[in-house]
């Protein structure tokens, strides 16, 4: 029991730790995509792999981390998902071309499928629904130190050692990760049940043709039938998931989640809105070097305002959800992502960096706000029986999003480069319109809410204190 205890007690630092590798990795990487561009002698734009098969590869695999750590536990699954991202970090510092950093970066993907979402998992396994909000508050608060310590460390890196140094960083935190998980996780398990391989294959073949189809559309080296046709198989094999799950007692998925009306609302809205929203960290670094012809360094620390506004706002966002509600929460604040985002294609290398700062800072606010109440209100009407699913299926739609937000977002870009409307700077600033658009059109989903969705996760709050 003294065990169990200690173990309850670290439980969301270990979370913090799963949050903060991931994070800290994928900012470094953006800063630093120029600098492997030149080293691995491609384009920056075509460093898109590099990203898309590490979120792609988390998305396929996500649902098979719930089943992994029903079966074998909590604790034991989440070692080997840090070993096995650890692993990758260290190959994807020794590749020496784009082939085996994506590879190298989907090794990383099958550490980063079972390492968030077995943490989050195991917190819901741990603590009541009426603390909930404030340990999901928690996690992701130390989490969000990797959105600052990132660009500014990759641009350190790059700029005075070499872009290697990125993904080794990585193995002395797993390492800490390991030990620390052996010692303070509990190792929660849940009855044994077969694996659905039938509809694992299903899925997973069909986000990944989903994903490949809109990279495709993008190539101009390809006959116009392979996108349309890579797209329409994808579309296909989701569509036979879906039948296949209605008559499956145990499918990977359970589509019954979805008769929970705030889940099913909340899984499409963290598609919807991250869509654009995690194009983000793709774009912005590459505008600010390619574009406006900024060092690494200075396109690092300009992506620490989005951080620090992101945990700054974190205190705030349960007094703003009961003064305003999760309905009219989200449905503004993602207005104003959208205003914010847009507002991207006024920026200029003759503009003070403070016109950069601002808004970075405030969208930081908005999108911390945004993704906590997201995330709070899907997951909050769950019960123990399908917390493991609705989980599963929560992070695989957050990452989906941010690999369909950086594939599109290149789409968009490589057009209006295709178009030829202007300079460099220009078809960054019509791509940021475009996604500017796509969160605000995203805004409507949450008109689905009912004005009172959310309040019971509110009022135990309150009576918590």
């Amino acid at each position: 029991m003294v065990k169990s205890a200690r173990s309850m007690s670290g439980l969301p630092w270990i979370a913090a730790m799963a949050f903060f590798m991931q994070s800290l990795d994928a900012t470094i990487l953006n800063t630093a995509l120029p600098a492997i561009a030149k080293s691995l002698n491609h384009p920056a734009i075509a460093m898109q792999p590099a990203i898309v098969s590490y979120t792609l590869t988390v998305a396929m695999l996500i649902p098979v981390s719930g089943w992994l750590a029903d079966r074998f536990g909590t604790r034991q699954v989440f070692i080997y998902a840090v070993s096995f991202f650890s692993l990758g970090s260290l190959f994807c510092a020794l590749s020496s071309s784009l082939s085996f950093l994506v590879i190298s970066r989907v090794i990383q993907g099958i550490g980063g499928a079972m390492m968030m979402p077995v943490a989050r998992l195991a917190l819901l396994r741990a603590y009541p629904r009426s603390e909930l909000l404030p340990v999901l508050n928690f996690v992701t608060m130390p989490g969000l130190l990797g959105p600052i310590l990132g660009p500014l460390l990759g641009g350190m890196l790059v700029t005075y050692a070499t872009w290697h140094w990125i993904f080794i960083i990585n193995i002395p935190i797993g390492l800490i990760g390991i030990i620390y998980a052996k010692n303070h996780m509990p190792n929660f398990t849940m009855p044994k049940s077969p694996f659905d391989f039938s509809g694992f294959m299903l899925f997973s073949i069909g986000l990944v043709m989903l994903s490949v189809s809109l990279d495709l559309f993008g190539n101009d080296t390809l006959s116009n039938y392979v996108p349309v046709a890579t797209l329409v198989i994808g579309i296909l094999m989701l569509a036979g998931y879906y039948f296949y799950a209605k008559k499956h007692s145990k499918p990977l998925i359970d589509l019954n989640l979805f008769k929970t009306q705030t889940f099913s609302v909340g899984i499409a809205s963290n598609i919807a809105t991250r869509l654009s929203t995690g194009s983000l960290a793709f774009l912005i670094p590459l505008m600010l070097q390619i574009g406006f012809g900024y060092s690494a360094i200075i396109a690092g620390i300009m992506m620490a305002p989005n951080a620090i506004g992101a945990i700054l706002a974190k205190p705030f966002i349960t007094r703003i959800l009961s003064r305003f509600g999760y309905k009219n929460t989200l449905i503004w604040i993602t207005i104003i992502i959208g205003i914010f985002i847009s507002q991207f294609a006024l920026q200029s290398p003759e503009l003070s960096l403070a016109f950069l700062i601002i808004p970075l800072f405030i969208l930081g606010m908005a999108m911390s706000t945004q993704f906590t109440a997201m995330n709070t209100i899907t997951l909050g009407d769950l019960n123990d029986n399908n917390a493991s699913a609705g989980n599963s299926l929560l992070a695989v739609s957050q990452q989906l999003s941010i690999s369909l937000g950086v594939t599109v977002s290149a789409a968009v870009l490589r057009f209006y480069e295709s178009m030829d409307y202007g300079s460099k700077i220009d078809e960054f600033h019509y791509t940021f319109i475009t996604m500017g658009v796509i969160t605000l059109v995203s805004a409507f989903t949450f008109l689905f809410l009912k004005k009172g969705d959310g309040n019971d996760l509110i009022k135990r709050k309150q009576l918590k204190k």
